[in-house]
């Protein structure tokens, strides 16, 4: 008797589920956020994690970026380190998930939304590392013109980076004892994560960077000139100059030693 009472729940169970599906009632899938960046960039994981917290599906694609930002139409002045696609709309850089679920509501005949360059405090730049510290910045809305309206805002906050020696992902590299001199010069300490020869990049592992007004993290940049790689591997520690670019991270100078 008790073993026909499971079979007729189970079958309740299972032509209920049925019934669900056919009128429309099954529990929908998450959207599936695609999104092109590199392998070793600490904060693009980061952001995505963001999207996961929030509901989202993410494949995550770990080169193309820029060509892939192109490809998409998103205007370079707008770059930041990723470039996304969810449902056909394009997401630049650390837009926070709640902005992306209302664009997904609301379907604006539009490209997609961007938050240009990598603002502290967005979604993957708002780890315990920036010392609780808030930039303000907007979330744009981009037509297929190029045009852009402000979309959302974020205020920033009165608290500053703390100069915590703790990089994105683990301690900062060991020789900043002489960091205040480094900021003096305009140069910057740091240790190689990863070389990019035919890319043209290089990860570091790098402490703060007063001429960019960044904090101590693990980024990929760009390199001005390949052979400024040269002479150069993975674990060394480096000092180095960077520049921001239409919205990309140069290192212009860099060089061996502490």
């Amino acid at each position: 008797m008790m073993q026909r009472r499971d079979w007729i729940r189970r079958g309740l169970a299972l032509a209920a589920g049925t019934l669900a599906a056919r009128c429309g009632f099954a529990q929908p899938r998450q959207p599936l956020v695609e999104v092109w960046k590199d392998p070793h960039c600490g904060c693009c994981n980061d952001w995505i994690r963001h999207l996961q917290a929030h509901g989202f599906r993410v494949q995550a694609i770990d080169s193309g970026n820029a060509a892939m930002r192109q490809r998409l139409g998103m205007p370079p002045a707008l770059a930041s380190c990723h470039t996304a696609r969810v449902e056909g709309y394009v997401i630049e850089g650390h837009v926070p998930a709640a902005d992306i679920q209302r664009l997904l509501r609301e379907r604006p005949a539009a490209l997609g939304l961007a938050v240009p360059r990598m603002p502290i405090g967005s979604p993957g730049m708002d780890g315990p590392e920036y010392g609780g510290r808030r930039d303000p910045y907007d979330v744009l809305l981009v037509q297929r013109n190029g045009a852009t309206r402000i979309y959302a805002s974020y205020p920033g906050s009165a608290v500053h980076a703390s100069g915590s020696d703790h990089g994105a992902h683990g301690a900062a590299p060991s020789g900043q004892a002489n960091q205040a001199d480094a900021a003096a010069d305009d140069w910057a300490t740091g240790e190689i994560r990863r070389i990019d020869a035919a890319a043209g990049k290089i990860t570091l592992r790098h402490g703060p960077i007063p001429s960019l007004d960044m904090p101590p993290m693990t980024m990929v940049f760009q390199v001005r000139d390949a052979a400024l790689l040269q002479g150069l591997q993975p674990g060394m520690a480096v000092r180095f100059r960077a520049q921001k670019v239409g919205g990309a991270y140069v290192v212009t100078d860099i060089k061996a030693g502490p």
